[in-house]
C-alpha cells in the first residue's frame, strides 16, 4: 500500500508541473494535469487511511497536497462573494454542443430550449461555442437575433462541414459593436473571434474561443467509458494507445493556439474579456498561458465547485471567463442545466471608475 501511495503522490506532484511544460515538447505531464482532481482525491483517501491507523506515512500525501493548494483553489472556492450586483452587466459563455445534433436528442428541441433560456435570462453579452445549423449563415445569424427578441447585435463565425452544414461560434451583445475580427488557428477547425463593443463611451474587446478538442473517435469514447472493465488483452492495449495519441495531439494543438491567442490579447489596447471553451483544465499549460496577466472570474467571485463539463468523461473545469484591467467581477455563477454537455457560466462585471 505504501508503494502505491508513493506512486500516486508522485503522479500528483508531476501534475503540478504540467502548467510549466509545453505539451508539444513533452505531453505526459499534461495527461496527469487532466487527472488532477482525481489524483488529489486518491491522495486524500490515502492520507485519511494512514491517519486512521495512526501511521506517519500520512505525511507523504499531506505534504504533496499542501504543495499544490493553489491548484486546489482553481477548482473549489470556499469564500462566498458579497453578491452585490448593483450596476453590473452579465457575460454568459456556453458551449451548446451542436444543439445535440449528433446525440439523437432532437436538435430542434435542444436549440429551442437553449434560445428560450437565453431570451429569458437576457445577459448583456453572450458567447456561444459549437453552434450548428443548416442553410445560409447570414439568415441563421438573423434568426439568432430574432429568437432573442431582436435586442442584440451579433458577430458570427462559421466553418462549413459540407452539404450546406455549418458550425462555429457567435458573440451577441446588447452594446454597440464597432469592430469584428477573427484569429486564425493553422491546420485546425478551432475558432477564435474578437468583438469590440462600446460600454458608456469606453471600448472593450470580447474574445470568444473554442479551442482544440481531444477529438476522440466514437469507439475510443466507448472504450474510455468502459475502461474499468478492460481485460488487458491486445485490443485493449491498442485502444489505450489510440486514446493516448488523441490526447497528446489535442494538447499539442491547444498549446500552439494558446500562444496565438495570447499574442493577440497582449497586442490589444482595450480592456479585454476572454471567454469560451478552452478544452483544458486549470492545471494545464493552455490555461496558464492564456490567463497570465488576466483575472479568472471564478477565482475572484465564484463559490463552490467550478466544474463546467458534464459529458461522457469525468467532470472537469474547461470553460472560462477571464478579464483584464478596467473591470471588476462581482459574482460568478454556473447554471446547472442539462441542455448540453457543458454548463452555461455567467460573470457579472462592473466598470472600474
Amino acid at each position: 500500500m505504501l508503494t502505491v501511495n508513493i506512486l500516486f503522490a508522485l503522479a500528483l506532484l508531476a501534475s503540478y508541473i504540467s502548467v510549466h511544460i509545453r505539451p508539444d515538447i513533452f505531453a505526459f505531464p499534461a495527461l496527469l494535469g487532466l487527472s488532477y482532481p482525481y489524483l488529489l482525491l486518491i491522495n486524500i483517501l490515502f492520507a485519511l487511511l494512514w491517519i486512521i491507523f495512526l501511521k506517519a506515512e500520512a505525511f507523504i500525501s499531506i505534504a504533496v497536497i499542501a504543495m499544490g493548494l493553489t491548484h486546489f483553489s482553481n477548482y473549489i472556492r470556499l469564500r462566498k462573494p458579497s453578491g452585490d450586483k448593483t450596476g453590473t452587466f452579465e457575460v454568459l459563455s456556453y458551449n451548446v454542443r451542436l444543439f445535440n445534433y449528433y446525440e439523437n436528442k432532437k436538435p430542434v428541441r435542444s436549440e429551442r430550449r437553449i434560445m428560450e433560456l437565453l431570451k429569458n435570462h437576457q445577459p448583456e453579452i453572450i458567447c456561444l461555442q459549437e453552434l450548428y445549423f443548416q442553410g445560409d449563415p447570414e439568415r441563421k445569424e438573423a434568426a439568432l437575433r430574432s429568437a432573442l427578441g431582436n435586442r442584440y447585435h451579433s458577430h458570427l463565425k462559421v466553418i462549413s462541414t459540407g452539404r450546406n452544414r455549418y458550425y462555429g461560434v457567435a458573440t451577441l451583445t446588447r452594446f454597440p459593436i464597432v469592430n469584428r475580427g477573427e484569429i486564425y488557428h493553422p491546420r485546425s477547425s478551432s475558432i477564435s473571434i474578437f468583438t469590440d463593443i462600446v460600454i458608456e463611451s469606453d471600448t472593450f474587446r470580447i474574445f470568444n474561443n473554442h479551442l482544440e478538442s481531444f477529438r476522440l473517435q466514437r469507439r475510443e469514447r466507448s472504450f474510455a467509458a468502459e475502461l474499468t472493465e478492460a481485460s488487458g488483452d491486445k485490443e485493449a492495449v491498442s485502444e489505450l494507445r489510440s486514446i493516448s495519441r488523441s490526447l497528446r495531439q489535442g494538447y499539442k494543438r491547444r498549446a500552439a493556439q494558446a500562444q496565438i491567442l495570447k499574442d493577440r490579447i497582449n497586442k490589444t489596447s482595450y480592456p479585454v474579456i476572454v471567454a469560451g471553451d478552452f478544452n483544458d483544465t486549470p492545471v494545464s499549460f493552455t490555461y496558464r498561458k492564456i490567463r497570465k496577466g488576466l483575472n479568472d472570474s471564478f477565482l475572484t467571485s465564484g463559490y463552490g465547485a467550478g466544474f463546467t463539463y458534464r459529458g461522457n468523461y469525468p467532470p472537469n473545469r474547461i470553460d472560462y471567463i477571464l478579464y483584464g484591467n478596467g473591470l471588476e467581477c462581482r459574482q460568478f455563477d454556473i447554471m446547472k442545466i442539462n441542455y448540453s454537455d457543458h454548463y452555461p457560466i455567467i460573470a457579472y462585471f462592473r466598470k472600474k471608475n
